[in-house]
């Protein structure tokens, strides 16, 4: 948590290998991030991390199911399709959107957009889900709804959960909640 401009979001891009620190070292699982290649890092990104952004970055020509399954799309160790195709109706199912997988992100509300992205972020079965203010565009109940899923997950299949938030609340569902405090963790 923190004040607006105070470098949450920032630190989710270190953590996540898209920006670079100016110092210091971003060690995931076992591994320096600084020593990979651009390569190295494209492939810790599309098989260990899942990103949930602001916006919602979804491609507006595929379909809800399409957008999730791209991210199985990258590398050599491509899921099998009919398994990931699988996960994906489960994992819409689980958020309530079922029955709009085939609607592309414009039919969508903006809700609805964020939780394929959150199903997208998820597809890969990521070590670590990257969550920049998940539940923003979402009304009360299907913000708790996708909290309780992130949750779940966390507990379920020990994927580390790192989240920012300015919600006081949901900060608290974290089982180790910071503040972000003139750019340094508190």
């Amino acid at each position: 948590t923190g004040p607006s401009g105070c470098g949450k979001s920032t630190l989710l891009h270190i953590i996540g290998t898209l920006d670079r620190p100016d110092s210091g070292t971003v060690t995931l699982f076992g591994e320096d991030a600084g020593t990979l290649d651009e390569a190295g890092l494209s492939r810790l990104r599309a098989t260990r991390i899942g990103f949930i952004f602001q916006l919602h970055h979804l491609l507006p020509q595929l379909t809800a199911l399409e957008n999730v399954l791209v991210p199985t799309l990258a590398g050599t160790d491509r899921p099998d399709r009919a398994d990931a195709a699988g996960r994906a109706r489960k994992l819409l199912d689980r958020v309530g959107l079922g029955a709009h997988m085939d609607k592309k992100p414009q039919q969508l509300s903006g809700g609805e957009q964020q939780r394929v992205a959150v199903v997208r972020a998820l597809i890969r079965q990521p070590g670590l889900l990257l969550a920049d203010e998940p539940t923003g565009a979402l009304d009360a109940a299907n913000g708790w709804a996708l909290m309780n899923l992130l949750l779940e997950l966390n507990a379920e299949l020990g994927t580390a959960l790192v989240m920012v938030t300015h919600d006081p609340i949901l900060a608290g569902l974290m089982k180790r909640p910071l503040q972000m405090v003139e750019g340094k963790l508190v």
